[in-house]
């Protein structure tokens, strides 16, 4: 890959991260980057989770000290991300790459409509019957599917903590950022392990991205969350409709 198409990337990946942390779906900008540079699913999830942990922890950071995360919360939503997410990564590593386009063509829709919804679901203050119990089966399945695709998990889990337990947006980004610490550490490691991170691609990105969670989550903290959606969704389509002609010429 040459010296233009990595700095693209990393610059992608830096809108990624302030997007990731204002309104969560950076993935949905930066995995189809990866795979317009010519990357296949595998390698492009791997790649991506690779620059994605970077960025996770400067927003995740920003977060904690600004007193955006329930700290109450946060190991057990942590514990249980990290476990979905080595589930996830291991079955993704268990499928062979051709069969993958289509499944993720349709997982890149349904992320897409949650980040579309997302602006819909208004928060009103609840506490669930069983409150650890509702963590635990937010955090152990979207964990899950951040370890197999990933993109547009931040706001699938934005929305499961407003809705289940009545967090406010913010308060809601802020969880949603331990969560996904967990699951891009965990799957990280795993692909790691098995050789299918490029880091000559992942760490021009993990740069560009870190620097757009940090400028994100300080504006996520003053209400930020205007526009992003729209841009995500653009990225979204365009990259469904690349992958459904690539699939469509086999």
């Amino acid at each position: 890959m040459n010296v233009t198409t990595i700095a693209l990337l990393a610059l992608a990946a830096f809108a990624a991260g302030c997007v990731d942390a204002i309104a969560g779906g950076g993935g949905l900008i930066t995995f189809p980057a990866l795979v317009a540079a010519g990357l296949p699913p595998h390698l492009a999830i791997a790649t991506n989770k690779g620059q994605a942990v970077f960025g996770a922890v400067s927003s995740a950071a920003h977060f904690w000290k600004g007193g955006g995360i329930d700290r109450g919360r946060a190991p057990l939503g942590f514990a249980l991300g990290l476990v979905g997410a080595l589930l996830g990564a291991l079955a993704v590593l268990a499928v062979r790459p051709e069969p993958l386009r289509p499944v993720i063509i349709v997982l890149l829709a349904a992320a897409a409509a949650t980040v579309l919804l997302r602006s819909h679901v208004k928060a009103r203050p609840r506490t669930p019957a069983y409150p650890r119990l509702a963590l635990a089966v937010i955090a152990l399945g979207l964990g899950a599917y951040d370890g197999f695709f990933g993109p547009g998990v931040g706001s699938m889990l934005i929305v499961a903590f407003m809705v289940v337990f009545g967090d406010t947006m913010t308060r809601a980004s802020g969880n949603a950022k331990v969560v996904n610490l967990a699951s891009n550490v965990a799957a990280l490691g795993l692909f790691a392990l098995r050789g299918t991170v490029l880091w000559s691609v992942a760490l021009p990105m993990a740069v560009g991205n870190a620097l757009g969670a940090s400028l994100g989550a300080r504006l996520a903290l003053r209400n930020g969350d205007r526009l992003v959606r729209w841009v995500v969704l653009a990225v979204v389509v365009a990259a469904m409709g690349k992958l459904a002609v690539d699939f469509a010429r086999g």
